[in-house]
């Protein structure tokens, strides 16, 4: 059985933050790999500044290319919209029988899992790990069985922060991998 720990986000743009986090997981060794999921639309939050999904996968793709360990998934690219975890884990189930599926996420993101469809069904039948976020409160969550909290360093990077600094024409080079970087660049993404 393959452990299997995905990682969801928009990844608008994937930023030195999500990487950290994803190495540090395989490095950790309760995961064999990180999925890194593209996601389409949260369903918590507006669509209307993320680029176009194959512009964010080609940019997850580019950031891991040299990492085994790592993987980008579409899958939700496939699936209907908006995306539920609860559907994309039983079709990632069924189209990888093998695998043993677990999540990780941020510690702000368990705050709201009771707010997620069937979150009852996915803390029943997966492991989550959960990393530490700025601001973020103790979650009664975090005492449940299937809920890991694990040991990363905790960065207050987020994408939004990124795309504004671009927009004011500011150096965000050190915020991304050289790839991602690159890929922005030449794309002129995120500008005014």
């Amino acid at each position: 059985m393959k452990r299997t720990a995905l990682f969801f986000g928009s990844f608008n743009p994937i930023h030195v933050g999500h990487l950290i986090i994803a190495n540090t997981m395989v490095q950790h060794g309760e995961v064999d790999e990180v999925w890194l999921v593209v996601s389409p639309q949260n369903p918590l939050k507006e669509r209307a500044t993320l680029l176009a999904d194959h512009h964010r996968l080609a940019m997850v793709r580019r950031a891991i290319d040299d990492n085994y360990r790592l993987k980008a998934c579409d899958i939700e690219m496939h699936l209907p919209v908006p995306s539920y975890t609860v559907v994309t884990l039983a079709a990632l189930q069924e189209k990888h029988p093998t695998h043993e599926f677990s999540l990780i996420m941020g510690s702000d993101n368990l705050e709201s899992l009771h707010r997620w469809r069937n979150y009852e069904h996915i803390l029943a039948h997966h492991r989550i790990f959960v990393y530490p976020r700025p601001g973020s409160e103790h979650c009664p969550l975090a005492s449940h069985p299937s809920v890991t909290m694990v040991d990363v360093p905790m960065m207050d990077i987020s994408s939004t922060y990124i795309r504004r600094q671009i927009q004011a024409g500011r150096d965000v080079r050190y915020l991304l991998s050289e790839p991602v970087y690159q890929y922005l660049t030449e794309m002129h993404f995120y500008r005014r």
